[in-house]
């Protein structure tokens, strides 16, 4: 059975550019993005990880850890490892799986057979300090991943975890979120003190309570 969004991600043990990683015990309590990509030495891969990379101090002040995974050993990983620093103008700085075996691969399902059966699609899960699984994207090996809105829907889920809000469409960091259903209208303008604008019943927005 897959993965379903609330589950416990399974623990694993897997080699990695920066050594063997204990999934669990390196995660500790943070977040974590774990993300596949097909292949080392591929375009559109080298692209993502560069991109990564860049955004790894993002990452990092949202308590976020990352993680890459590819079939590909630990020997290819380094040579590609150079590529991307020179292509990219960046230094890869965070754990690539070296899941040859495709023991990571096959726990989390990240092998789609009707896809390719030999190589991982673009798969993001997003995992919270408690190894919950809280979003999950799958994307053909065609198209790269956008990760600044990676970046959004853990700005999202860090707020609405602290506070009783959604976010609506296209919401950024800053701008106004909805207000619970489940809260009834004269509690939410006690709880949400900067205000609350009532559209319909169900429909309530308030600015975001952390800015």
């Amino acid at each position: 059975m897959s993965l379903q969004l609330g589950d416990t991600v399974p623990d694993f043990s897997q080699a990695s550019n920066q050594g063997n990683i204990s999934f669990y015990e390196w995660a500790g309590d943070s977040w974590v993005v774990l993300f596949s990509h097909p292949a080392d030495y591929t375009p559109v891969c080298t692209t993502e990880l560069g991109e990564v990379a860049k955004l790894k101090p993002a990452f990092n002040q949202r308590n976020v850890k990352i993680i890459a995974l590819s079939v590909d050993d630990n020997q290819s990983h380094q040579g590609w490892i150079q590529d991307i620093n020179e292509t990219q103008q960046t230094k890869v700085n965070y754990p690539i799986l070296a899941d040859s075996d495709k023991k990571v691969s096959n726990l989390y399902e990240m092998i789609h057979p009707h896809a390719d059966p030999k190589v991982t699609v673009r798969t993001v899960f997003i995992i919270d300090p408690n190894k919950k699984l809280r979003l999950t994207l799958t994307y053909p090996p065609s198209t790269g991943r956008n990760f600044n809105e990676i970046l959004r829907v853990i700005d999202s889920l860090q707020l609405t975890d602290r506070y009783q809000v959604a976010t609506p469409v296209n919401w950024q960091d800053g701008e106004d979120v909805v207000v619970a259903p489940s809260i009834p209208t004269a509690e939410a303008k006690q709880k949400f003190p900067k205000g609350v604008t009532e559209i319909k019943s169900y429909l309530r927005m308030t600015p975001q309570p952390n800015k």
